[in-house]
């Protein structure tokens, strides 16, 4: 939560900016308008201590002591609990800005006025109307988070968690955003077959009492589609890939909530109705933006995809001048410079309209850098990683190589396939790099990661290029780093087995080591940091992501201290 998703903070000024926009507009022009149940494994987010023990999986003997192994349970309970709280919050507000912005569109804008003269004109009282608001307003959140629930029992989080990390699934999702963002733009309209809106409409007309005002609600939810489809497929798409079972459901809640409470409070307040800026092209202007900003998300499934599927084309420069060119055309659209089919004249640009425009336009300058090399801290987890960097004009902070690696293999097993995090040694293997830490009197840290771990991106971005924490993970660790969702390396005969947990054969590289996180160490999330012995015993608590730099060093600095007193 420290660093909400880039994408949405850009889509909260927008708001802000268009509303203070039809604000100044509205001193100089006087506008006339109208207003699950996957298996019996139950998930957490990739294999949790509950599932092992559902699954008779028995504690290595080599692992702990009885006492130690208690220990780890808790720890990883709780930093498993702490992640949960963490990512349904996010995805909470994530749909609470997606809520605020489907309310803006030219879809939905308009009709607060005429829905809620509906309800204050036929009730027979004011607290009558007050109440049929609130049910109306209850109603757009009931049928929202169904929508929520359906994904939620349709797939489940472990059917969650293998297509967000599938090459088609990130395609798919791609061809998706970008069919919005054209959307957005005017190339057509999303709409849904008419003869199943009118009969919503016609039961909302014919029903009276508390059913009437719910097809009254589902008819705003279908007839608003073409606006709020592309918002909530990606809010959907977003939250399918937090691993997270429950967070289709919450993003649909904050959704909803943010769409509901403009409805309640004019009802409640008619002071809030007059207060609020008039319709008008102001309204095509932030679908436009928004067709910029879902374009923009689209690439980072791209690029999510060509990292499963080793295509190594789709690389980090690729992605920031695509990303460059889609800021700098919104900013000059903002200017006035470019415009839609469906948008109205620009008379002359407001403060505001130009201050949202400098920032658009700034955002696409601070990237240039990131072309040479620059860490670009702000895209980290969204654009691809520092290995896929074709030039890079000089090493980072705390990147340099360090002289306890000069005997490291300059060939490790699986090198060909899965890249290093820049300016560090990794082994890949499991069972070599054991020997290597073995042979040089070395702890290990095992670095559960993955391909579309955003989170994983992060921590090797932000905290990994810190000097400390560089030194320590170079100097004091032996490195390996085991990708879950690792298909193209397939393991040798005598590796494959059946796993409980997965309820099919460890035939890959990404199985195998799925297994072993979830049945050694009781964890399904990533990243997850072990710090252990040459027995694989764990030294310290395991730790996830940590996006605090001092943290994370007293924490690899704890594993390492232990290891000398087991030693001495």
């Amino acid at each position: 939560m420290k660093k909400l998703n880039l994408l949405w903070v850009l889509l909260l000024a927008l708001l802000t900016v268009f509303n203070i926009d039809q604000a100044s507009a509205r001193q100089t022009t006087q506008e006339d308008t109208t207003a699950v149940d996957m298996g019996d494994i139950e998930f957490t987010t990739i294999g949790s201590k509950e599932d092992s023990i559902a699954n008779n999986i028995k504690a290595d003997t080599a692992v702990a002591k009885a006492d130690s192994v208690k220990t780890d349970g808790k720890a990883t309970t709780a930093a498993d609990a702490d992640n949960k709280t963490k990512t349904l919050w996010q995805t909470f507000i994530e749909g609470l800005l997606g809520g605020f912005l489907a309310f803006l569109m030219p879809c939905i804008f308009p009709m607060v006025p005429l829905t809620v003269s509906y309800f204050t004109k036929r009730a027979e009282s004011r607290q009558k109307g007050i109440m049929k608001a609130v049910i109306y307003g209850l109603s757009i959140i009931v049928i929202y988070v169904a929508v929520g629930l359906i994904i939620t029992l349709a797939f489940g989080s472990s059917m969650l968690n293998e297509l967000s990390s599938s090459g088609i699934f990130n395609i798919l999702f791609f061809l998706l955003l970008v069919f919005f963002a054209f959307s957005f733009f005017g190339a057509f309209e999303i709409t849904l077959p008419s003869s199943f809106v009118n009969k919503i409409d016609k039961k909302a007309d014919n029903s009276s009492g508390l059913g009437g005002i719910f097809f009254m609600a589902a008819s705003l939810a279908l007839v608003s589609f073409s606006c709020t489809g592309p918002i909530i497929g990606t809010l959907l798409v977003q939250a399918s890939a937090k691993d997270e079972i429950l967070a289709p459901a919450v993003g649909m809640f904050g959704f909803a909530l943010a769409l509901a409470l403009p409805f309640t409070l004019s009802a409640i307040f008619p002071g809030f109705l007059n207060s609020m800026p008039k319709s008008g092209g102001w309204l095509n202007s932030v679908k436009v933006c928004l067709g910029f900003l879902e374009l923009a998300l689209a690439l980072k499934f791209l690029s999510s995809a060509d990292l499963v599927w080793h295509w190594e084309w789709f690389d980090r420069e690729i992605f920031l001048v695509l990303w460059i060119v889609i800021f700098a055309m919104m900013g000059f659209y903002l200017l006035g410079k470019l415009k839609f089919s469906h948008d109205s004249d620009l008379a002359y640009i407001s403060v505001p309209r130009l201050m949202l425009a400098i920032l658009s336009l700034s955002f696409a300058v601070y990237m240039v850098p990131g072309l040479w090399g620059a860490p670009l801290k702000v895209l980290s987890g969204l654009a691809p990683p520092m290995h896929t960097q074709d030039f890079i004009l000089r090493e980072h902070k705390g990147a340099a190589a360090s002289t306890a690696s000069l005997d490291f293999p300059k060939q490790v097993k699986h090198g060909d396939v899965l890249p290093a995090p820049h300016g560090f040694n990794v082994f890949f293997d499991l069972d070599e790099g054991v020997a290597y830490a073995k042979s040089v009197g070395k702890p290990i840290m095992l670095d559960f990661t993955g391909w579309t771990c955003v989170n994983c991106r992060k921590m090797e971005d932000d905290i990994w290029i810190d000097e400390t924490v560089g030194k320590i993970i170079r100097d004091e660790y032996v490195l390996i780093q085991l990708y879950v969702d690792e298909r193209k390396v397939k393991m040798p005969a005598d590796k494959v087995h059946y796993s409980k947990y997965l309820k099919g054969e460890t035939n890959d590289l990404g199985r195998w080591n799925q297994d072993f996180q979830a049945t050694k160490y009781g964890a399904n999330s990533q990243p997850y940091y072990v710090l252990v012995d040459h027995q694989l015993n764990p030294l310290v608590p395991a730790q996830g992501a940590i996006f605090d730099a001092k943290k994370y060093t007293a924490f690899l600095q704890s594993g390492v201290d232990k290891f000398k007193t087991i030693n001495e």
